[in-house]
């Protein structure tokens, strides 16, 4: 919006041409984002402590979660507004990109709300359902998909990029909407599965984000792209603004969901910011790299499937609780030091997957 404003002016006032530089005003969409979350956070947290929209705790799980009964949820809502009114201020709202990753982290926003609210003010145990939410998921992911192929105007915006191989690329075909499907679904819930102690989901998703911003950078730069050897799309750089706010959406939030949480996201910003970084993932083309720094997340997936497996099939489970972080707090570690070590270890993931842009 404002990047219209200050094309106009320019002419007559140069210094504003600074606002045309992406680098700059992915700048201004974090701390704008930052700044949103921050302002607004305690008034949200009244308001939601207000209307008595708690968090309910498993009675079968950790006992030291039992205190965090009644924590205001549904804080997810302010990293989408966050994420939202910054993207809108600093981005090329005539960018196809940012439309496609803004709707779609809506959309599964509005999925997270319903579920809670179903949940917390329906007082709902089953929230909308899993076949619903599932079925509205599969809707909203297959729409991006369908939307990302259907004006893709190069190969390689639809083709499976593997990393480190430079000259490998895969044509897929209608298995783009698919792959886009998988991705984006499955990245939602394996965040949600990741969200279950104080700051635990938010932070990965900050360093994946700005991980994937610098992607989005290189990808829609010809010079950069070509040195690196990655696919050149056109537009695509400015997907970085998005990534930019949520970086700054984020880090607000983590300001007030820090331990001891003031506020839980809820399915209202797992299912939202999972499904952002699943979508900026495909524009980009690094789906696979995705897997690599979200390993967090994936674990995470993982650790519920065996653990759901091995009790059908032998009647034993693997760990003592999952998802993974549960296992690592019922052997004893304090829940901060399973968040910040699991935060250590997202680092060192995103790390590895920003060095396949160099190493191919």
């Amino acid at each position: 919006m404002l990047l219209w404003i200050f094309d106009a002016l320019s002419d007559n006032y140069s210094e504003l041409n600074v606002f045309s530089y992406l680098t700059f005003r992915a700048i201004c969409g974090t701390l704008t984002a930052l700044t949103i979350s921050l302002a607004i956070g305690p008034w949200m947290i009244r308001k939601l402590s207000l209307h008595q929209i708690g968090q309910t705790v498993r009675d079968d799980g950790p006992e030291s979660h039992l205190k965090k009964g009644g924590t205001p949820t549904m804080g997810g809502a302010l990293i989408i507004v966050s994420i939202v009114f910054s993207t809108l201020l600093w981005a090329d709202l005539t960018n196809r990109f940012v439309w496609v990753v803004l709707l779609t982290c809506i959309a599964f926003g509005a999925i997270g709300w319903f579920d809670d609210y179903r949940k917390l003010i329906d007082k709902d145990p089953r929230g909308m359902g899993a076949r619903a939410k599932f079925f509205w998921q599969s809707i909203a992911a297959l729409a991006a998909g369908v939307f990302l192929y259907a004006t893709a105007t190069v190969p390689a915006e639809t083709n499976l990029i593997v990393p480190v191989f430079k000259d490998i690329s895969i044509s897929l075909g209608l298995g783009f909407v698919l792959l886009t499907y998988l991705v984006v679904v499955g990245t939602s819930n394996a965040v949600n599965l990741t969200d279950g102690l104080d700051g635990l989901a938010i932070m990965p998703c900050v360093m994946v984000a700005g991980a994937l911003g610098i992607f989005c950078y290189a990808t829609g730069n010809f010079i950069y792209s070509g040195y690196l050897g990655i696919p050149f799309i056109k537009g695509a750089g400015e997907v970085l603004i998005f990534c930019a706010a949520l970086v700054g959406a984020g880090l607000g939030f983590l300001w007030f969901n820090t331990y001891p949480a003031q506020v839980f996201m809820g399915d209202i910003g797992a299912l939202s910011l999972g499904a952002a970084l699943g979508i900026v993932a495909v524009v980009v083309r690094q789906e696979l790299v995705l897997v690599i720094m979200g390993g967090i997340f994936v674990v995470e997936t993982v650790s519920v499937i065996l653990q759901v497996a091995s009790f059908k099939l032998t009647g034993k489970r693997i760990f003592k609780m999952a998802p993974l972080h549960h296992h690592f707090e019922l052997k004893g570690w304090p829940e901060p030091r399973v968040s910040v070590r699991f935060w250590i270890i997202s680092l060192i993931l995103v790390l590895i997957g920003l060095g396949t842009l160099k190493v191919r």
